[in-house]
């Protein structure tokens, strides 16, 4: 396998390179004090407050009239969660954004309170769009910022909180939020208030066609500057899908090569256990629970970026601000193809239902595997050692390398399959299921009277518990099966059509055998229970109809 040489050093000395971060970013105008952010004040040795990124917003918003400033919602500690929604003209709520006919554009940062880069350029980006030189961004799209979106975390900042980042800036904040949670594994339970924030008072309120989620990766010492990924769900439709990883993510890619002379890859790690060079990278999980991959369920895209944490600060906010900037560019340029491409995902998931509801088959539990084309790594190079005991060992050289020939575990098969249904009835006494789902925008309706139904019960035979907690929960997987029936349901029970804009994700959350579904994460737990799980097979209380009476 051929080593290719990549390392050159373009910038001899990091005052050059920082130099040319400023001048690239921050020094396209003369700017007054107050719209200067922390880092950029501090030589990017400190990142911002809560009190500094409000304090930057409410500056910006004082010499704009293109920018409406709203609060998703507040923390468990009381801080309001800025969401800024820039127009030209300004709107002011998602009555006015849909009659604009504009696309909208949703970005976030500080998901993770130590992953800080997208939380300081979005206030960059916000100054440069509103008040600067890219203000052409609004000319036919609606652009919604959201810079601290973990905002009670944020503020507790100590040093060594990543070690990747090598103290740079010196003190960052904390993962979970001020209630303990992973706010990026929140996205089905939606336990947390910054959750239910986002999805009932962003997502669903403002309909964005593209969700960016900006975080810092941690770990592999990979050779790109920021690393990417799409919405990952093969249980939703496929154009979103097509379109982020065939056309909108390579294109973005090659733009900032070109611009601003970044390295961007896709995202994944590899382990030096598989031997030296790597012969295989992997991404994460397809799982909802993780914001960016709920959005293809939600037939919209989502995309993650990942600023290479072993850069300093300033270079992982240059990434960043190019990544987004061009990400801009390209919805700007290509907004109506993407709504296009939404749309009819949207339409496909409705028309799956009504023509093919009780045949149709779709994937509720999945296995990682390659794509079908392998790809060029471009990596930090390891040299290879024996130790004094014989074993092979790996020390990691400054040198920059290009690895062909790579597989690249990118890609979901399914190994559990269920049959699409026409909807769900659940029981009237489970008005928490019924809540749950409302809350993530579906649309569920009581029986007036009663109907009779035919369709499919699935019996749990055995519930596997997790013996590892994991944000506080055991996880559970179902085992058990269907069986055909018809059945009598009452007035008061809930009645959810599967013809509806969030089919998928109706589905992937309610089926019983779901990997990432309600069952596993134990909101059916108290109701086996109570019906003798530990004695015998219980029946799962949700029914799968295909007709109803």
């Amino acid at each position: 396998m051929a080593l290719i040489n990549l390392h050159t050093m373009k910038y001899s000395k990091p005052s050059l390179f920082l130099f040319f971060l400023l001048t690239t970013i921050s020094c396209k105008a003369q700017w007054s004090a107050e719209l200067i952010t922390t880092p950029e004040k501090t030589n990017y040795h400190e990142t911002s407050t809560y009190a500094d990124v409000m304090n930057v917003i409410k500056a910006v918003q004082e010499q704009s009239d293109l920018m409406h400033l709203e609060y998703m919602g507040t923390s468990l500690e009381g801080k309001q969660i800025p969401v800024v929604v820039m127009a030209d003209p300004m709107v002011t709520s998602p009555e006015q954004a849909k009659a604009s006919g504009k696309p909208v554009i949703y970005i976030q940062g500080n998901i993770h309170s130590g992953e800080v880069e997208g939380k300081e350029i979005l206030q960059i980006l916000m100054r440069e769009i509103l008040l600067g030189d890219k203000q052409h961004l609004l000319d036919n799209q609606i652009v919604l910022f959201a810079p601290i979106y973990n905002a009670d975390s944020n503020d507790k900042m100590e040093q060594g909180r990543r070690p990747s980042q090598e103290d740079s800036p010196v003190k960052v904040g904390i993962r979970a939020n001020s209630q303990g949670w992973d706010l990026n594994r929140d996205g089905i339970k939606m336990e947390a208030k910054e959750t239910n924030a986002l999805i009932q008072n962003v997502i669903t309120k403002w309909d964005p066609e593209v969700f960016v989620d900006l975080h810092t990766t941690n770990g592999t010492w990979h050779g790109y500057s920021l690393t990417w990924a799409p919405s990952y769900h093969y249980a939703g439709e496929k154009g979103p899908y097509r379109l982020t990883w065939d056309d909108m993510l390579p294109s973005i890619t090659e733009k900032v090569q070109e611009k601003y002379d970044v390295h961007l890859g896709p995202y994944g790690g590899y382990s030096l256990r598989q031997g030296w060079p790597p012969k295989a990278i992997y991404t994460y999980n397809h799982h909802p629970r993780y914001l960016v991959n709920q959005m293809g369920l939600r037939n919209k895209i989502g995309i993650l970026s990942e600023a290479f944490a072993h850069e300093r600060f300033y270079q992982r906010m240059n990434s960043t601000y190019a990544f987004v900037a061009e990400i801009l560019e390209y919805t700007r340029e290509n907004g109506e193809e993407i709504a296009r491409v939404n749309d009819e995902a949207e339409r496909n998931a409705i028309r799956n239902v009504q023509e093919h509801a009780g045949e149709m088959k779709k994937g509720v539990r999945f296995n990682k595997t390659p794509m079908d084309e392998t790809f060029t790594l471009r990596t930090y190079e390891y040299i290879p050692y024996k130790n004094e005991e014989g074993e092979d060992r790996y020390v990691r050289s400054g040198n920059i390398i290009e690895v062909p020939g790579v597989q690249n575990y990118s890609k979901f098969e399914a190994t559990v399959e269920s049959t699409l249904p026409r909807g769900y009835i659940i029981p009237g006494e489970l008005k928490g299921i019924a809540d749950h789902l409302k809350k993530q925008g579906a649309e569920v309706k009581q029986l007036e009277a009663p109907v009779e139904a035919s369709g499919e019960v699935f019996t749990v035979t055995k519930l596997e518990r997790s013996s590892r907690e994991f944000e506080g929960h055991y996880m559970v997987r179902a085992e058990g099966s269907f069986a055909e029936i018809s059945r009598e349901f009452e007035a008061g029970d809930y009645w959810v059509d599967l013809a509806q804009p969030l089919a998928n994700l109706i589905f992937y959350t309610l089926e019983p055998q779901s990997d990432d579904g309600l069952v596993t994460w134990n909101f059916f737990d108290d109701y086996f229970e109570a019906n003798g799980i530990e004695e015998g097979s219980v029946e799962y209380p949700v029914f799968k109809y295909y007709e109803l009476d």
